[in-house]
């Protein structure tokens, strides 16, 4: 069981143009909406695999019930808590090629109480047989073996709202993988998660340098294991991805896909990751593959096994090491 956590879950609008024009009147050839979160689309994906996972998610206004609903309808297991603020919806235009323009509301404030339902909605759907708080055995195994804690932080949320949660369950025997940034990266990064998973952007604000070259990469990974983190899963976009953890170096690229939409293939690429062990080469191919195949669908949709080609994707083995000069796209990741 891998339970997710998103903080400011969403539903995603995305609108097909054939060029974005500023400032004029722009016509959607095609629109779409999808469930949306980070978490919410780690969930999706490794449903969409048969892999047990459960959701949990604040929701709340008319947007929250019509995702909760969204969710009911394609089988997806959550376990929601009814907040006052309602849930964001987010905008994404698509241009020819793939091209996005991404529009995130910054969502509504969570209060204390709602951010304390929250954490104990977590316990109780890690628990055996989803127990509460007061009901877990802490020496008991416990039903769930990753949490992932994933998406930004709604306004007002601490910023070490994750580092506490993850220091929550790993004393719980509970792995813990991240997907966040910025100062919320920076807080759980000391409260050592077993994973975390960066973009190139993510990565290189949370070292502050910038990364030109996939020994950058490496060496920001490294500066974040160093600081707390048991092991970086680097997304780089069309660069693929590098996982940097005590067994040393993987890198992992992939042949070009005609794109559809970018949003939501880090986190298709995460759930590859823990779907396929967390660790080694296998997980990073699948990592890459469950990515690369969410990039070739529209709007937030996760792939499911028949869009995957693990073919189209290879380990990069550099006979002397880590490539130091690697360039990496103008892309990111």
């Amino acid at each position: 069981m891998i339970v997710t956590l998103t903080l400011n879950p969403s539903l995603d609008r995305t609108l097909e143009v054939d060029r974005l024009r500023r400032g004029g009147v722009n016509r959607a050839a095609a629109v779409r909406i999808d469930p949306g979160g980070k978490g919410v689309n780690v969930t999706r994906a490794l449903r969409a695999f048969g892999i047990e996972s459960r959701a949990v998610l604040p929701y709340g206004g008319p947007d929250g019930q019509e995702l909760v609903r969204m969710l009911a309808a394609a089988d997806v297991p959550i376990a929601q808590v009814l907040v006052a603020g309602w849930t964001r919806s987010n905008v994404t235009v698509v241009e020819p090629g793939g091209r996005s323009t991404k529009i995130n509301a910054p969502g509504d404030p969570l209060t204390e109480t709602e951010l304390a339902a929250l954490a104990e909605m977590m316990l109780r759907a890690c628990s055996p047989a989803g127990q509460g708080s007061e009901g877990v055995d802490l020496g008991s195994r416990p039903e769930a073996s990753w949490v992932v804690l994933c998406g930004s932080l709604p306004p007002g949320v601490p910023d070490d709202f994750y580092a506490t949660l993850t220091s929550l369950f790993t004393a719980r025997g509970i792995r813990v993988a991240v997907d966040t940034s910025g100062a919320a990266l920076a807080a759980t990064v000391a409260a050592g998660p077993d994973l975390i998973k960066p973009n190139r952007e993510e990565l290189a604000a949370a070292v502050g340098a910038p990364l030109s070259s996939i020994g950058d990469v490496v060496t920001a990974a490294q500066r974040l294991r160093a600081r707390g983190a048991g092991a970086v899963l680097a997304s780089l976009g069309p660069d693929g991805a590098v996982l940097v953890d005590a067994e040393g170096v993987v890198r992992c690229t992939a042949d070009p896909v005609e794109p559809c939409s970018t949003v939501g293939a880090g986190d298709a690429l995460l759930a590859g990751f823990l779907a396929a062990g967390a660790s080694g080469d296998r997980a990073v191919v699948e990592a890459v593959a469950w990515g690369r195949a969410a990039v070739g669908l529209p709007g937030s949709r996760m792939p499911g096994p028949d869009d995957i080609d693990q073919d189209s994707v290879r380990i990069v083995r550099d006979p002397d090491g880590v490539p130091e000069h690697a360039a990496l796209s103008s892309l990111e990741g």
